[in-house]
């Protein structure tokens, strides 16, 4: 009784399973005759043991059969972290002579050896740490492990012994061995286990009768995985009757949640579904040869681990689908920052291809950042990224060629925060003032745009968009000419920047001590060249805006998506016939645009905080009710719809109608607009909502080819016309609809924008010249 409880006493003090002054500690006070058994006794495991031992017998003889003791005695079995348990010497009784066993404590394997070395001769013992076996590649047939695993993955600390102690055993262990895992089978244990021995590996989990041990109402598991010659996915099999379970409800579910996870992804490995590989996964030839660069090739991974590098990273490993085309690069890695992850253009297949090609490397490894490197810097991910990517080059870079990095950049030489503010419905919004790095200009281009600085508004759902961009001037400066501001940055324009440049500025630069001063926005120049393109689209429409410019007619123009508001700004400006209302859902984002770039509203210029769907679809009811001479009807509708007037005044439709918002789901393959307002039943209420000649825009952004192509052919279906311009290097493109049958023939292109050039009202006529020369370049769709 004195001896139990000095054993449970010690058990419970032991504490940290993994140090080896503990355990030195344990053995001394057990002494070299007292074993301890963990989780189960022999006569539990002779049979199920023996059984999986005697699989392994090589054929010999003329009938193939060895004699049962030659053979068992030619097995390599190798008992890590073998304490002073009686397992080795059953095995030997039993005719399993080439037994290894080692343990890091010192004391143990001194009395084992005592305990041993004239009664079992030929049993090996060892000192040695199980996270680094000192054994040659492939030397044993078998590894037998009863609680070894489970000392090492004590739930505090960690998986990292775990995972090193188990990509030893998978070193060491002979194709077509096994690994047989005595294990309470936690969650913890089976969550590294299971992912470890995936690929090239056959698993079937059996359950031993209950022992109890110092983790009492636990059943013990054997784990038994064989080394495949293939790299296949095989289903882990089950050879116990799930009621076994019962006893223990926590450990029951617990096991069956991990197999029915791992079986999943088994099964979507089986299927190409699109899985996170580890390297040790892919080093056994999970997805073929490392080495070699294969057309198409592509495969996530988790490359890093604990220990071995500071972080962990999600990793898309691509070959370029076509390999005969000279290449810059053959291996090169892509850094992808966290804000941007979820953009289409890294987060699907597809951009992912896209970015391949126009980084011109072989082989791409595009590296997903996430929150846990935020606030590492660039050159520390580079370092801690380089040693592990060289392991994913191929061939040719074995001669120590550098590979190099690169990283979206969005060609700004100078930023300045001017204001943070999180909203609950857009999230993060950022207000900076930038100056642009300088570019190369075409010929054609006879402006400059040196030093000269834009506001621009983004937001953090989709950092890859300058939701809007306007010119900034010091106040109490003269405005700069058009010779100092007029072609600006294309690739900077747009709700869409240019991606795939090496990234080259410190992005916490502040500007010129010129720039801090207070500034103003200029609301008759347009910095983004989307909205140059939605207003030079007007040229087909021209006869209708010339009759109500002449007759003093309002036209009623509506803009879904604020922004900072300068589209609508400069509008107003220069189309002072325009009646212009913008439905914005997000009322921060209204006292952004006042606050930061001058937006203001009078009798002609209003905004409605509403959602810009449901505000389409009540026009046509709004329009018939205010056409209604029935006071009962204006009644009926006054609960349901809202803006009514109460006097029964005639509620016109919309003659022009923008969509200018971005999607919220930066995933979806369409960066704008969100995916409701392309879908069939709201174009349809658009096309209700116009009146006879009214013109609907959109800003198309979409790196995809079947999104634009599904957008363009629902909308050639609604609408008799359909214009496109295409802008930002194929990025951005407006679409330009009409609901008449008639419309202005490309011929008469020229007269149609000459019109439009009389019809802006700038204090710059000179400016409008480039919304005129983008307008010849619209072209007819249907």
């Amino acid at each position: 009784m004195a001896k139990k409880n000095t054993t449970e006493e010690l058990l419970e003090t032991l504490g940290d399973f993994t140090s080896k002054e503990n355990w030195d500690n344990f053995f001394k006070i057990r002494g070299s005759d007292d074993s301890f058994e963990w989780y189960a006794e022999w006569q539990n495991l002779r049979d199920p043991l023996i059984s999986h031992l005697s699989s392994l017998y090589p054929p010999s003889g003329d009938d193939g059969v060895p004699a049962p003791e030659v053979a068992a005695a030619s097995l390599q079995i190798l008992v890590p972290g073998c304490g002073n348990s009686r397992l080795s010497e059953h095995l030997y009784d039993a005719g399993f002579r080439s037994i290894t066993n080692f343990d890091f404590s010192k004391v143990v394997i001194s009395d084992m050896l005592r305990r041993n070395v004239r009664s079992r001769p030929g049993m090996r013992w060892r000192v040695m740490d199980m996270t680094s076996m000192q054994f040659m590649d492939e030397t044993f047939d078998a590894v037998l492990d009863k609680g070894g695993l489970d000392a090492l993955m004590e739930p505090e600390l960690g998986p990292k012994l775990g995972s090193q102690y188990l990509s030893e055993v998978k070193r060491v262990l002979k194709s077509g061995g096994k690994f047989i895992c005595l294990t309470l089978a936690e969650s913890h244990v089976l969550g590294l286990l299971f992912p470890k021995f995936r690929f090239g590996w056959k698993i079937g989990l059996h359950a031993i009768p209950q022992k109890l041990s110092n983790k009492p109402n636990l059943l013990t598991f054997m784990v038994v995985i064989e080394k495949q010659s293939s790299s296949g996915v095989h289903p882990i099999a089950l050879s116990f009757d799930q009621s076994s379970l019962d006893h223990n409800k926590n450990q029951g579910h617990g096991l069956l949640e991990a197999l029915e996870t791992e079986n999943k992804v088994r099964s979507e490995c089986s299927t190409g579904a699109d899985i996170l590989y580890s390297l040790e996964d892919l080093q056994l030839g999970a997805k073929g040869d490392l080495k070699e660069l294969i057309p198409g090739r592509r495969f996530q991974l988790n490359l890093g681990e604990v220990g071995v590098s500071r972080f962990s990273y999600k990793v898309v490993l691509l070959d370029a689908q076509q390999l005969a085309e000279p290449f810059l690069y053959h291996c090169g890695v892509f850094l992808v920052p966290k804000a941007r992850t979820r953009e289409w253009l890294f987060s699907s297949e597809d951009g992912q291809w896209m970015v391949v090609e126009s980084s011109k490397a072989a082989r791409l490894i595009m590296v997903l950042l996430d929150a846990s490197q935020s606030h590492a810097s660039m050159d520390d991910i580079q370092k801690d990224l380089s040693p592990l990517v060289t392991s994913l080059a191929p061939t040719k870079n074995d001669c120590g060629t550098q590979i190099p990095f690169m990283m979206a950049n969005d060609g700004v030489k100078q930023r300045k925060i001017v204001q943070q503010v999180t909203s609950t419905l857009t999230g993060p919004i950022v207000v900076e003032d930038v100056i642009y790095e300088s570019v190369n200009v075409n010929s054609s281009d006879i402006f400059s745009l040196k030093d000269s600085m834009f506001r621009r508004l983004t937001f953090e759902r989709s950092m890859g968009l300058v939701q809007s961009e306007a010119l900034v001037i010091t106040e109490g400066c003269p405005e700069k000419t058009l010779a100092e501001t007029e072609p600006k940055k294309t690739s900077s324009l747009s709700k869409s920047k240019k991606k795939g440049s090496k990234r080259r500025n410190d992005p916490l630069k502040s500007l010129t001590d010129e720039s801090r001063n207070k500034v103003k926005v200029d609301h008759n120049y347009l910095a983004s060249s989307y909205h140059t393109g939605i207003v030079s689209g007007f040229m087909l429409i021209t006869p209708n805006l010339g009759s109500a410019s002449v007759s003093g007619r309002s036209v009623r123009t509506v803009i879904i998506g604020l922004g900072a508001g300068l589209l609508p700004m400069f509008l107003h400006r220069c189309m002072p016939f325009l009646d212009i209302e913008v439905v914005e859902l997000d009322p921060l984002i209204l006292n952004v645009a006042r606050d930061y770039f001058e937006f203001t509203e009078d009798k002609h210029l209003k905004v409605h905080i509403a959602d810009g769907i449901q505000f389409v679809r009540e026009v046509p009811v709004k329009h018939e009710i205010g056409n209604s001479s029935s006071k009962e009807m204006l009644s009926f509708a006054h609960g349901s719809s809202s803006n009514i007037p109460e006097d029964g005044k005639d509620i016109s439709k919309i003659e022009i109608l923008i969509i200018d918002a971005d999607s919220s789901d930066p995933s979806c393959g369409m960066t704008c607009p969100p995916l409701d307002f392309v879908e069939e039943s709201f174009l349809l209420s658009v096309k209700e909502s116009l009146s006879e000649g009214g013109l609907f825009v959109i800003n198309l952004v979409s790196r995809s080819s079947s999104i634009r192509e599904m957008v363009v052919s629902r909308m050639r279906a609604v609408f008799p016309h359909l214009f496109s311009l295409q802008l930002e290097e194929d990025v951005n493109e407006v679409l330009f609809a009409l609901t008449m049958e008639s419309c202005v023939e490309e011929k008469f292109y020229p007269e149609a924008a000459y019109q439009l050039q009389k019809l802006l009202n700038s204090p710059n006529p000179e400016r409008d010249q480039s919304i005129i020369d983008i307008a010849k370049n619209i072209k007819c769709l249907k």
